[in-house]
């Protein structure tokens, strides 16, 4: 892993399209788990969608107007956290690639400096501690495409858990393969998209777990779906949620 870098007092967070619309508690468990090391969390609530629907569709134009307004509402200086390997490589690779040459650009650069991965945050900056309170439980580990080719955050996201001293971790057989959603990539491929995602169900299902644990929620979606449509009966659960679930006193 990379070296620590300074804890702020405040920093923003960025919910995501899915979290907002199909995942919220996974998107409150993230704010609570920086709450709760003595961060404060500012969430402008006029933030919206990354841009990645119009950028992956061949539509620039549409997609730098979204960016623009998040870079007005996320103006001051403070960290940028994502709960989301997807939507954080968008805005702090592609971003900057939409504007070049650009009158936007260097704002444009600045802001997506200052875009981290939530579980990243919670490793390198707040160096979190946790203690499991869970009952033993054995999970599988699912990793976005975004996440461990684009951001490379996977290895953070899998330290959190390995923390948990009531959690067994059992890796997948077929881990670096695509779960198949990729935003309208499902949309506009939908018997690819099925395939690929029948696969990584059975891959799932070969490591006998009881819980998927993922941080992105467009894969969770796309994974939780086959399973119920096939009747799998393994819960799946955003890393953010399920931490939040065994670390914290109710």
């Amino acid at each position: 892993m990379s070296q620590n870098v300074e804890k702020p007092d405040k920093v923003y967070y960025f919910g995501t399209c899915l979290m907002d619309t199909i995942f919220p508690d996974a998107g409150l468990a993230g704010i609570k788990l920086i709450q709760r090391e003595g961060v404060q969390v500012i969430f402008p609530r006029e933030q919206s969608c990354c841009g990645q629907p119009a950028y992956n569709s061949g539509f620039p134009k549409e997609a730098k107007r979204v960016a623009l307004q998040q870079v007005r509402l996320f103006s001051e200086d403070y960290p940028i956290v994502v709960p989301s390997g997807s939507c954080a490589g968008m805005m702090k690779h592609h971003y900057p690639l939409l504007f070049e040459g650009d009158g936007h650009l260097q704002r444009v650069q600045a802001f997506s400096q200052r875009i981290v991965e939530l579980s990243e945050f919670l490793v390198r900056t707040l160096k979190v501690q946790l203690a499991d309170i869970g009952q033993p439980i054995k999970v599988t580990w699912h990793s976005s495409c975004h996440a461990l080719r684009e951001m490379h955050i996977i290895e953070y996201s899998k330290s959190l858990i390995c923390q948990l001293q009531n959690v067994e971790l059992v890796e997948l057989q077929n881990e670096h393969e695509c779960c198949g959603f990729g935003g309208t990539f499902a949309v506009k491929q939908p018997k690819i998209s099925g395939a690929m995602v029948v696969d990584k169900v059975a891959d799932i299902r070969q490591t006998g777990a009881e819980r998927l644990v993922a941080g992105d929620c467009g894969c969770l979606m796309n994974i939780s779906g086959a399973m119920d449509y096939q009747k799998v009966p393994i819960q799946s659960q955003h890393l953010a949620e399920f931490i939040w679930e065994r670390t914290h006193v109710k």
